[in-house]
């Protein structure tokens, strides 16, 4: 299946992540912050981003604009997953070149439905 990183601060929510994805055969790889994140996305070259807003240092919405705006990693689609529920953060985290929106909680079915759709273009 696909390689997918997780852009968490919350270890909880990240083995949540990881536990959805890895029993749906994807492989998963991880970071913990925003400038983590991109690092790993740049050496890693993941197939998918899962992207947390609210971390500390790169917040999500910085990170995901730079993924999408880097030649070397535009092609990776971000999926932001976050507790924002706001559409002026829908909005914005369209605006910096993601690819999805998703609430947590975010139900199993919901999230490997989000990836297939990214990944499918």
């Amino acid at each position: 299946m696909a390689r997918i990183l997780v852009v968490d601060d919350s270890p909880t929510e990240t083995e949540a992540f990881r536990s959805m994805l890895e029993k749906n055969g994807h492989e998963v790889m991880t970071a913990e912050n925003g400038a983590d994140g991109v690092a790993v996305a740049r050496q890693e070259k993941p197939d998918c981003v899962l992207m947390d807003i609210v971390m500390p240092g790169l917040n999500g919405f910085q990170a995901t604009r730079q993924l999408t705006k880097d030649p070397e990693t535009q092609h990776i689609p971000v999926i932001i997953v976050t507790t924002k529920d706001q559409e002026t953060d829908r909005v914005w985290g369209k605006r910096q070149g993601a690819s999805g929106y998703l609430v947590k909680p975010v139900a199993e079915g919901t999230l490997l439905s989000e990836i297939n759709s990214v990944l499918a273009g």
